[in-house]
C-alpha cells in the first residue's frame, strides 16, 4: 500500500508539472509582462529602502519617488541610447558593405565551398523577403512598445497591492507558527531577489564602464551602443558574458581591416568578463544566488524555451526562488538540495508548511 502511495504521489508530481509548464508556456506574454513588472518593483522597492535606511533625514514617503524616478530614468536612457545607435549603425551599413564583402570572401575560401565566386552582402539580403522581413520588424516593435506598457500598468498596481499583502498572509495563515513562517519564506524570497537584481547591476555597470572605456580605446565605432547591450547580456548567467565576447568581436572583424584591433576587442572584452565574473562578483553574490552551475544552465535553458529571451533574464532569479519555496517542505527538500550549489538551499532547517 506504502509503494501504491508512493506511485500515486509521483504520478501527482509528473502531471502537476505537466499543467504548470503548459500554463507558463500558453500564457507567457501577460506573465512575462508581470515577471518583469515585479523584478522593477523589487529593484525600486530595494533602492527605496537603502535610500531610507542610508541617507540621513530621508523618509520613506519621499525615498519611494526617487527611487521610482532613478530606475525608470536609467531603464528609459539605455532605451533612448539603444535607438539612437541602431539608427546610426543602419546610417553607416552601407559603408560596412565593403568590409562585409571581404569578410564573406575570406570565409567562402577558408571553408572551400565549391560553386563559383562567394556570396555578398546584397545577394544574401536578396534571398529574404524584404515586405516579410519589414512586417516581421514592424510587428516586433509594436509587441515590445505593448508588452513595455502593460509592464508599465503591472508595476503601477504592485505597490498598493504589496501593502495590503501583509495583512492576507495574516488571514491565510491563522495559526502564528505558520505565519511566521510564511513571512519569514516570503521575506528570503524578498532578499535573494533584490540582493541578486543589486550584484547584476553593479556587476553589469562595472563591466560596462570598463569595456566602454577599452573599445573606445581601441577605436571601435558606436562603443557606446554596444557596451549598453553588453551590461543586458550580462543578466543572463554564463551564456550571456560568451555572448558579449562573441558579439563585440563580430563587430570588430567587419569594422577593422587588420587583425590586430579585432584581437585586442577580443581580449579587452574576455578579461573584463573574466575578470570581474570570476573574482568580483562572486564574493558580492554570497547566498543569493546558491546554484549549481549545471542548474543554471539548465534554468537557462528551460525558462529561455518557455518565455524567450525574458526567460533567459529571469532565468536564475526565479530558480532561486522556486528552489527557496520547494526547500520549506520535507517532501520537496530533497529537489532544492539538489538545486542549490552547497547543498544548503536554507539556513535553518524546514518548517513542514502546510503539512
Amino acid at each position: 500500500m506504502a509503494s501504491l502511495d508512493i506511485s500515486q504521489r509521483g504520478a501527482l508530481w509528473i502531471i502537476a508539472a505537466g499543467v504548470v509548464a503548459a500554463a507558463l508556456y500558453f500564457l507567457r506574454e501577460p506573465l512575462t509582462q508581470f515577471a518583469m513588472a515585479l523584478f522593477l518593483w523589487l529593484a525600486i522597492d530595494g533602492l527605496a529602502e537603502t535610500l531610507d535606511k542610508r541617507v540621513p533625514f530621508m523618509p520613506r514617503w519621499l525615498a519611494l519617488p526617487i527611487a521610482l524616478v532613478l530606475v525608470l530614468g536609467l531603464a528609459a536612457l539605455i532605451g533612448v541610447v539603444v535607438v539612437e545607435n541602431i539608427a546610426a549603425i543602419f546610417t553607416d551599413l552601407p559603408r560596412y558593405e565593403f568590409r562585409l564583402n571581404q569578410v564573406l570572401a575570406q570565409a567562402h575560401q577558408a571553408v572551400g565551398s565549391p560553386g563559383g565566386p562567394s556570396p555578398t552582402v546584397r545577394d544574401l539580403i536578396a534571398q529574404f523577403d524584404s515586405a516579410r522581413l519589414a512586417t516581421e520588424i514592424g510587428e516586433s516593435i509594436r509587441n515590445a512598445a505593448s508588452a513595455s506598457v502593460f509592464t508599465l500598468i503591472f508595476l503601477a498596481f504592485l505597490f498598493p497591492a504589496a501593502d495590503a499583502m501583509s495583512d492576507k498572509l495574516d488571514r491565510i495563515f491563522v495559526g502564528k507558527g505558520r505565519r511566521e513562517a510564511a513571512r519569514e519564506v516570503a521575506a528570503r524570497i524578498r532578499l535573494s531577489m533584490e540582493r541578486y537584481l543589486w550584484v547584476q547591476t553593479v556587476m553589469s555597470l562595472i563591466i560596462t564602464a570598463l569595456t566602454y572605456a577599452t573599445l573606445v580605446i581601441i577605436g571601435l565605432e558606436n562603443a557606446l551602443f554596444w557596451s549598453f547591450l553588453i551590461f543586458f547580456l550580462n543578466y543572463i548567467p554564463t551564456i550571456g558574458s560568451l555572448m558579449a565576447v562573441i558579439l563585440t568581436t563580430a563587430v570588430a572583424l567587419v569594422q577593422f581591416p587588420t587583425l590586430g584591433p579585432v584581437l585586442a576587442v577580443f581580449l579587452g572584452v574576455s578579461a573584463w568578463q573574466f575578470i570581474i565574473g570570476n573574482f568580483v562578483q562572486p564574493r558580492m553574490t554570497g547566498e543569493s544566488l546558491n546554484l549549481s552551475a549545471v542548474v543554471v544552465l539548465l534554468a537557462l535553458a528551460i525558462w529561455g524555451l518557455v518565455w524567450g529571451i525574458v526567460g533567459a533574464f529571469l532565468a536564475a532569479p526565479l530558480t532561486v526562488m522556486i528552489m527557496i519555496v520547494l526547500a520549506q517542505f520535507r517532501s520537496t527538500r530533497w529537489i532544492a538540495i539538489l538545486l542549490s550549489a552547497d547543498g544548503k538551499p536554507t539556513r535553518d532547517a524546514p518548517a513542514e508548511a502546510g503539512a
